[in-house]
């Protein structure tokens, strides 16, 4: 089996040590070729010679942004739909600062443990090729692993990419106290954001959407935030929005999105499990958007899409609904 192996060397927690022992372990399985990303963008440039290449597998070693660069090189730009020829597995051996992705996909958090069970799971699906199948998100403009938004999220990823560029280190936890500031910011305001959901109908008058493809949203630290709870990568998309700010109810809300058995729910949510589409349109002016913890800027509005079954993936299975 012919593999490429991509490494962000500049990943929160990629050691020297941890890529050695990665690298050491597939090449004994795999047919190897080791890249280093150089540059914004480049592992979507790796993986793109990769499927032209006929590699059968794309192994990331670094966090949620990395992952979510590889495989919208590996299925091109959303609005032609999926490929209709050969795409690489994609497997993950987490390097980031929350590695949200590799947790909900039931990867272990640590390189080593996780270098382990690809091992494993190498060995014993290898030569059937019976990869886990999992859904994304059509997000119009480029593919998104695990999430996007618009409104609270996307100032707090603005505001954590202006920090990361003056040198600071980017945690989980930086991101959930950007996310709180915005939040307080946003409830000064009037709410400008309408969102049409499959099947429902508009709610106008909200302040910011999240749209998610699996469960948990984040992690602080080892705690997971849960908008969706039963939302999942085998599911249709999580949509999570509200329409009121006060202290007390958001308050409420925020204990729910981190309790052990999350149940969001409150007169102010907005909240769909398992939706086909979700349109978001915003009055004058433009919201803040992010995808997969990429700000985009500004837009007037965003049309997500559930797209089931896209991408293979080396992972356990899926644990099935209770």
């Amino acid at each position: 089996m012919r593999a490429v192996l991509v490494v962000n060397p500049t990943a929160t927690s990629t050691t020297t040590a941890g890529r050695d022992l990665l690298t050491h372990a597939l090449a004994s399985r795999l047919e190897l070729t080791v890249e280093h990303t150089r540059h914004r963008g480049h592992g979507g440039e790796i993986a793109q010679a990769a499927v032209q290449d006929g590699v059968d597998l794309v192994v990331v070693h670094g966090g949620d942004g990395t992952v979510s660069n590889v495989v919208n090189g590996l299925l091109g730009k959303p609005g032609n739909g999926l490929p209709t020829g050969h795409v690489p597995a994609l497997a993950i051996v987490p390097g980031g600062s929350a590695n949200v992705t590799a947790r909900s996909l039931g990867i272990p958090p640590g390189p080593i443990d996780a270098t382990n069970q690809l091992i494993w799971l190498l060995d014993k699906y290898g030569p059937e090729k019976q990869w886990r199948r999992i859904g994304l998100i059509d997000c119009g403009e480029q593919w998104a692993v695990l999430n996007a938004g618009m409104g609270v999220d996307a100032e707090a990823v603005a505001k954590v990419e202006a920090q990361r560029e003056k040198g600071r280190k980017v945690t989980p936890t930086r991101y959930i106290l950007a996310a709180t500031r915005a939040t307080i910011g946003y409830s000064r305001k009037p709410p400008r954001l309408t969102v049409e959901v499959s099947g429902r109908a508009p709610v106008t008058g909200t302040y910011f959407v999240f749209v998610s493809n699996s469960s948990p949203w984040t992690y602080a630290d080892a705690r997971p935030m849960c908008t969706n709870p039963t939302t999942s990568f085998e599911s249709g998309l999580g949509v999570f929005g509200v329409t009121r700010l006060k202290v007390v109810p958001s308050l409420r809300l925020v204990g729910q999105m981190f309790a052990k058995e999350p149940k969001i729910a409150g007169k102010q949510v907005v909240r769909e499990d398992n939706a086909d589409w979700v349109r978001v349109t915003c009055a004058d002016p433009p919201m803040a958007s992010q995808i997969d913890g990429d700000y985009l800027g500004l837009r007037e509005g965003m049309t997500f899409r559930s797209v089931p079954d896209a991408l293979d993936v080396v992972a356990p299975p899926a644990k099935k609904a209770l």
